[in-house]
């Protein structure tokens, strides 16, 4: 099983929504800029609509890429005032190395119109239900990890 990192942002009314995805793209891209921060800010009136919409509140904004997975959380009304359970500070690894994707959480009924928009601007950035889970690059190293098989005469060099 691959390292999970988790992030929580304040958002909404302690920083807009809008405001709230730049500070999570600033955070993935570590501040520097490039095809991927560009890819994330294209989507950024999506993704604060989703943000608006407390989808990232019980359920995460994930990243995958070729290290570990990220986890970003949204704090809203009073926890986001107060502000003491955010987490939004810098990841010690490159969260969009390699192969990477983000998948939203969505309300259900606004899933269809978020992942059209979404694939105007992006095929890296996706949307889910607020219930349903991320597969993807954990799932496939689990399954190649299970069909691993142990030669002691090739680890010993007999």
């Amino acid at each position: 099983m691959s390292t999970v990192a988790s992030r929580t942002f304040k958002s909404t009314p302690g920083r807009d929504a809008a405001r709230t995805w730049t500070a999570i793209v600033d955070l993935l891209t570590q501040g520097k800029a490039g095809e991927a921060r560009s890819e994330l800010l294209a989507v950024a009136g999506v993704a604060a609509s989703v943000i608006a919409d407390q989808a990232p509140k019980d359920a995460s904004i994930t990243v995958t890429c070729d290290g570990p997975r990220t986890r970003i959380y949204c704090l809203y009304d009073d926890d986001a005032v107060e502000g003491s359970d955010a987490n939004e500070d810098p990841l010690g690894f490159e969260p969009l190395k390699g192969d990477w994707r983000v998948s939203l959480p969505c309300l259900s009924e606004d899933l269809s119109w978020v992942q059209g928009a979404l694939k105007k601007h992006s095929t890296r950035i996706t949307a889910r239900d607020l219930d349903a889970t991320v597969s993807g690059a954990d799932d496939a190293a689990a399954t190649k990890s299970q069909a691993l098989v142990f030669d002691p005469k090739g680890f010993l060099g007999s």
